[in-house]
């Protein structure tokens, strides 16, 4: 019986593997010798919104950088779709932090957009009519057309977030990772990124983004990971995201009300 069992897990397993788009095994970062992330294994369900959440210092976006190649890991597997991600990476957009963009490099809104469509036609191949015509339709869908040709230096923090977000879009992506997209921006921006994100959803896309407030993540996401250097827990935001699981994620360095607060409204 044990043997049976055993194969139906390890056939299990290997479903998920195939139909996640976004699944990690065992990865392991470590800095200084000192983990960042440890042992961590997630598997991102397709077609859905998965906040990855912790405290300050939790591997979040040193997981994705990793998961990405970014980084070099210690140990584990990233797949999609069962393949390796290395394989995969035309399916994949990915947004990193505003502050590790060096917005004073020489360049416009539009061209920003027209780079991350360099997969499709590569670094000394030229963009069509169309491929100019779909880079600023997602300008449009960021609220953005007006500031096509304007120099990214000059542009606001939610302004910039959602030139990135458009470039993202440009890629025509499965899986659409993001690190604190929401850091630092506006309230219409905030607004502006979450309807964009929800369409992406709504047309079957996945998403995945690094998350910092705890009050939207019942109203923002449909499953959730909390992770302090080893995951905690992860699944839907209704199981998952309890005050028990952000105790253990958060301990002491959450207040109790904040915390009190983010378990009600899950």
């Amino acid at each position: 019986m044990l043997q049976i069992a055993n194969s139906e897990n390890v056939l299990a397993e290997a479903q998920n593997l195939r139909e996640s788009p976004f699944a990690i095994r065992g990865l392991t970062v470590s800095y200084d010798q000192k983990p960042a992330v440890f042992s961590v294994d997630v598997t991102i369900e397709a077609g859905k919104m998965t906040a990855i959440v912790g405290p300050n210092g939790a591997g979040k976006s040193t997981l994705l950088k990793a998961a990405l190649g970014i980084i070099k890991p210690l140990s584990g597997q990233v797949t999609l779709m069962g393949r390796p991600v290395a394989q995969e990476m035309h399916r994949i957009a990915y947004v990193p932090q505003r502050a590790s963009v060096d917005w004073d490099f020489p360049v416009r809104v539009i061209d920003v957009i027209e780079m991350g469509m360099f997969r499709k036609t590569g670094l000394l191949g030229r963009l069509s009519r169309a491929d100019r015509a779909h880079a600023m339709s997602c300008l449009g869908r960021v609220g953005m057309t007006d500031f096509a040709n304007r120099q990214i230096g000059q542009l606001s923090g939610g302004q910039q977030q959602r030139v990135f977000l458009a470039r993202a879009l440009a890629q025509n992506a499965d899986l659409y990772l993001l690190d604190e997209p929401f850091a630092g921006v506006d309230a219409a921006t905030e607004k502006a990124i979450i309807t964009v994100l929800k369409s992406l959803r709504a047309e079957g896309r996945t998403v995945v983004a690094v998350h910092h407030d705890l009050t939207t993540v019942p109203e923002y996401f449909d499953n959730v990971l909390l992770l302090n250097v080893r995951k905690i827990a992860e699944g839907p935001v209704a199981t998952a995201f309890t005050e028990e699981n952000l105790q253990a994620a958060y301990g002491g360095r959450l207040g109790t009300a904040r915390l009190n607060a983010a378990a009600v409204s899950g």
